[in-house]
């Protein structure tokens, strides 16, 4: 099973970084409790004694991780910093402040580390959100039923059938899947995640019933969550919002990007590629023909949407793509409310003992993934809280110095390899990013376009595959994470093909 080993493997080495870490990491001392009871979000006080310089650039790095300097020392120093933690001095204060500990300039320099929850909160955050989701979920399979008791789905599938029946072969051309499977797709690409989730869950559960094996994967699902893992989105809506917000001071000059909207283009093509790659490397695995005149007519016809809203987007300024896209997305979920609604009076169902019927359907299905999101994010907890991150960015960095070629990209790989475990840790990656080097730096743009790049893939499998209770998820790991990988090469060379 590729997902237990994964886990396991996940599980292990992080334990093991941390064991490396606490033995002969400088300030790694609370490593442990870091990765049980997470990082405190309360502000660690110090007052600093030495060489002016040294405490100056103490003072510059260790502010963005919640420490702060003190002139005097008082009952809420936290710590006593200096070369000598044995000098009278440093004696004399930690004697009439027993609560401050005397520590050395590397030891504090050594706990640059972000609040982070542990594996305690962390399973308490996978419950709130899957009770977040029962809501969500309850309202979309609702509206999904009516949709389904009114015939809607199949008209979709009706649409879609030639093209889908091409990709996913073992499923019947005007089975209900492929309408599902449209809808989770339009959602991703409209941006529209509450929706899309729904849709995606819907989908797997109608591959589901066509599965001869229930524990295991079958062509068609992985062929669809490889599609929906490569996060094809028109508009990368929140994360324009974030770069119009996010504000950096460098050299003590406070910097906001001048231009939000500047990583639409290189976005969209970073993951429009990476859905492209998804697509390739299943059919090649699965032995389907894509040179076909219905699958390229399909492609091409996306395409010139795609070409048609880059040339719309680039024509606005950065409030014009925000209004466009926020009323784009919302007015769209409204106008498919209306038509479901209308479709059901037309056939004359009750309409709403069929909307009762799906969301319980959903409901279900939030309770259904609650101990499958547990472990996938406590194991992601784990390898964040115990620094293996940290180490595998370092040794990146390294190799390329060693090199000698740029290593500029390097600064915004860490939200690349979060990304596919968790969205929310990617963001705060972004985010974290954008302030260390400026929102408009070559880090901030890059790291960007690589959180607009894809999915979160380990979520996405733990969450589908959870739902409809596969266990074997054959070659979809790899084939996913291989997509993630050209996404991420792609966003790399357009940022320096845009940015310099």
């Amino acid at each position: 099973m590729a997902l237990s080993r994964i886990w396991s493997y996940f599980i292990i080495i992080a334990i093991a970084v941390a064991a490396i870490q606490f033995l002969f990491g400088t300030g790694k001392d609370d490593i442990f409790g870091r990765m049980v009871t997470g990082t405190s979000k309360d502000e660690f006080k110090y007052v600093a004694i030495g060489d002016v310089g040294k405490v100056a650039y103490l003072d510059s790095v260790m502010k963005n991780y919640g420490y702060v300097h003190q002139d005097k020392i008082d009952k809420e120093t936290k710590y006593i910093v200096a070369d000598d933690q044995k000098a009278d001095t440093v004696l004399k204060l930690q004697n009439d402040f027993t609560s401050a500990r005397a520590v050395s300039f590397d030891y504090i320099l050594g706990r640059k580390h972000k609040p982070v929850d542990g594996v305690i909160a962390t399973c308490k955050a996978a419950v709130d959100i899957c009770i977040g989701l029962i809501g969500i979920m309850a309202l979309f399979m609702g509206f999904m039923g009516i949709a389904e008791k009114a015939g809607g789905i199949r008209f979709l599938s009706r649409i879609v059938g030639p093209f889908f029946s091409k990709l996913f072969p073992d499923v019947p051309k005007d089975h209900p899947a492929h309408g599902h499977m449209m809808m989770n797709f339009s959602a991703n690409m409209l941006g529209l995640d509450n929706a899309a989730t729904p849709f995606g869950l819907k989908a797997m559960e109608s591959l589901q019933e066509l599965n001869p094996d229930k524990t295991k994967a079958s062509n068609a699902q992985i062929m669809f969550l490889s599609l929906h893992a490569a996060g094809l989105a028109l508009i990368p809506t929140s994360i324009i919002a974030i770069r119009a917000s996010t504000t950096a001071t460098i050299g003590g000059q406070v910097l906001r990007a001048a231009n939000p909207t500047d990583i639409f283009l290189p976005s969209l093509i970073a993951t429009f590629t990476a859905t492209v790659a998804a697509m390739i490397i299943v059919s090649l695995k699965q032995r389907i023909k894509l040179f076909q005149p219905i699958i390229m007519a399909w492609l091409l016809g996306i395409s010139a949407i795609i070409a048609g809203l880059v040339t719309f987007i680039v024509s606005l300024d950065t409030i014009g793509v925000n209004l466009f896209s926020e009323q784009l997305s919302t007015g769209l979920i409204l106008f498919v409310f209306l038509i479901i609604v209308l479709g059901g009076m037309y056939k004359k169902i009750d309409i709403f003992s069929a909307f009762v019927e799906g969301a319980k359907g959903g409901f279900e299905i939030a309770v259904k993934i609650i101990p499958y999101l547990v472990g996938m994010l406590v194991a992601i907890s784990l390898l964040r809280t115990s620094g293996t991150f940290d180490v595998i960015i370092d040794g990146i960095k390294n190799l390329f110095t060693a090199l000698g070629t740029d290593t500029r990209f390097v600064d915004g790989l860490p939200t690349a390899f979060v990304k596919p475990m968790t969205g929310s840790g990617a963001r705060g990656m972004m985010v974290d990013t954008m302030k260390a080097y400026g929102p408009d730096s070559f880090a901030g743009r890059l790291s960007c376009i690589l959180n607009g790049s894809s999915e979160t893939t380990f979520y996405v499998i733990a969450v589908y595959f959870g739902a409809v209770g596969v266990k074997n998820t054959r070659y979809v790991i790899g084939t996913m994470l291989l997509a993630d990988l050209v996404g991420i090469l792609v966003s790399i060379a357009l940022a320096y093909t845009f940015f310099g």
